[in-house]
């Protein structure tokens, strides 16, 4: 197992982790990566790169659906935060072929913030 670190700089926030992750295939040929974010106010997603356009929007419905004032219960004041992690997940899978990231044109793998500005940590499993 593998760990990368990403360290945040807002509350919401969508950090392209391609190539982090990529760094960390080197020297590995074939098989199914597992990334995991163990956080319960972070997620990870694979999704449109070429365009921040596409982040920000995914960003901005999440805030708005999911608001940070609202009558929450759990104290810490966060609760928006989990609720967004619950709803992107906290992994992704991908298959690994000669060593690359087996993606669309367009994809990336985000590491996506939600109570941030933080220092978090994913890990990578590699499986062959």
């Amino acid at each position: 197992m593998k760990k990368i670190v990403v360290s945040t700089k807002s509350r919401t926030e969508f950090v392209d982790i391609t190539p982090l992750i990529t760094k960390e295939l080197e020297g590995h040929k074939d098989g199914i990566l597992v990334a995991y974010c163990p956080h319960t106010t972070a997620g990870l997603t694979i999704n449109e790169g070429a365009d921040p356009a596409v982040k920000q929007d995914i960003l901005a419905v999440l805030n708005d659906v999911i608001p940070w004032s609202f009558n929450y219960k759990h104290l810490e004041g966060n609760s928006p935060a989990h609720i967004k992690a619950s709803i992107i997940g906290s992994s992704v899978t991908i298959i690994v072929e000669d060593g690359n990231l087996q993606l669309g044109t367009w994809q990336r793998v985000f590491f996506c913030e939600f109570d941030g500005p933080r220092t978090r940590s994913i890990w990578l499993k590699l499986v062959d």
